[in-house]
């Protein structure tokens, strides 16, 4: 070993063996094609395993590495370090661009479910092209929740664990209210008095004025489809 060797051995300390819980942990969720819940870990690691503090080491391990350690929808999985992630773009398949349209519906979606067909259109004061809904179901960014009771009894739309996810939010509520808009510039400073922002709950539990949907209608709606030409103002 030449000296420049021995004196970077002495000056780096001596790292003591990984503990099999931890890497255990780090093998699943490298392993792992979707973020994982608490559950799930902790029923593969050995007994009295302190899943908290693995987590948390681990975290705290890969968090100046190229891959970090995070926790989204209520999940934990491996993703690429925000700051480098221009890098990898280039090798990601090309995600279909959304509309206007359909960004609106999404986000309509997301601050307002469980919510109608009629119910986006009221809010965004035009009409919805079926097509808009089905482009954002096949995403698997939103999903029928139940049917409204009242005449007609319309599907009603809510979002995904995979929202969650793409968009990096551990939880609904992480999504921005008024200030946090403004703040970006999305909506106009100068909004009128009164407007607020609904707070998003995305809780799976049918509320008291909604049926489930039939699971036929569901396996239909994920069935692949001709891609339409979604609505436009």
């Amino acid at each position: 070993m030449s000296e420049a060797a021995r004196a970077r051995a002495a000056a780096e300390p001596e790292a003591g063996p990984r503990p099999l819980a931890l890497r255990l942990l780090e093998a699943m969720l490298f392993a792992s094609d979707e973020p994982l819940d608490e559950a799930t870990l902790a029923a593969r690691l050995p007994e009295g395993a302190d899943l908290p503090r693995l987590l948390a080491t681990l975290s705290a391990d890969y968090a100046p590495r190229g891959v970090n350690l995070v926790r989204v929808a209520g999940k934990w999985m491996m993703r690429t370090a925000p700051d480098l992630g221009f890098l990898l773009a280039r090798d990601k398949p090309e995600p279909r661009r959304l509309s206007r349209a359909a960004l609106e519906t999404l986000a309509i979606i997301a601050y307002h479910q469980p919510v109608t067909r009629a119910e986006i259109e009221e809010i965004r004061g035009v009409s919805t092209n079926k097509g808009t809904l089905d482009v954002l179901l096949e995403s698997g960014w939103i999903r029928m929740r139940g049917r409204r009771r009242s005449p007609g009894r319309p599907i009603t739309y809510g979002t995904t664990a995979g929202f969650l996810s793409h968009f990096g939010l551990e939880s609904i509520q992480d999504l921005p209210g008024i200030e946090e808009l403004k703040g970006t510039g999305l909506i106009d400073a100068r909004v009128p008095a009164g407007l607020t922002v609904p707070l998003p709950n995305d809780d799976e539990g049918l509320r008291d004025d909604e049926d489930p949907v039939e699971p036929d209608l569901v396996d239909l709606a994920l069935a692949p489809y001709p891609t339409p030409d979604d609505d436009e103002e």
